[in-house]
């Protein structure tokens, strides 16, 4: 296996702006113990393809509802690589966990963005069997497999990227 990537934090003023623009009900300790307990992505087995995201703070999802989780965590990787980013099979399978975008697309240059290419992910629980979603904090929500890619031959892309969600097209 190659090793092309990295897991970092964000900074706890990334973090905080992350939170307080999703949960204005945490106080800024709250935050901050939130940054302090971050754990990077991880994988359960040597023979998973998928990195798993933990849960910062426990949160609770009715069916039909939605929630903006500021994960806290960037990537560093190769270029002509990405991270895919899907719900966990479990909770998927189980609650219909969905994430907004179907599947989130963490591009190679999103770290270098002004926001530190800072992860968020939006969920919906989708269930049509009543089942609520809880996740207690630290708990594997969301799974990240990574993937090289390629391009056309006739490709001239210049763009430079600075944010996430539709940035590169405005």
């Amino acid at each position: 296996m190659r090793r092309i990537a990295k897991f970092h934090k964000v900074s706890l003023e990334q973090f905080m702006n992350g939170m307080q623009d999703s949960f204005p009900e945490y106080t800024d300790a709250d935050i901050k113990d939130i940054h302090e307990s971050l754990e990077l992505p991880k994988r359960a087995t040597k023979g998973s393809a998928g990195y798993d995201f933990f849960a910062p703070f426990s949160f609770s999802l009715p069916p039909g509802s939605t929630i903006k989780i500021p994960t806290g965590i960037r990537v560093e990787m190769e270029p002509d690589w990405v991270l895919k980013l899907y719900p966990r099979s479990g909770l998927g399978f189980k609650y219909r966990l969905q994430l907004n975008n179907t599947v989130g697309i963490i591009d190679s240059d999103y770290f270098y963005s002004d926001n530190e290419g800072h992860i968020f992910t939006k969920l919906t629980n989708d269930s049509n069997e009543g089942k609520t979603v809880e996740v207690t904090a630290g708990t594997g929500f969301m799974q990240g497999i990574f993937l090289e890619y390629g391009i056309t031959v006739d490709d001239d892309a210049q763009g430079e990227r600075n944010g996430g969600f539709g940035s590169t097209t405005k």
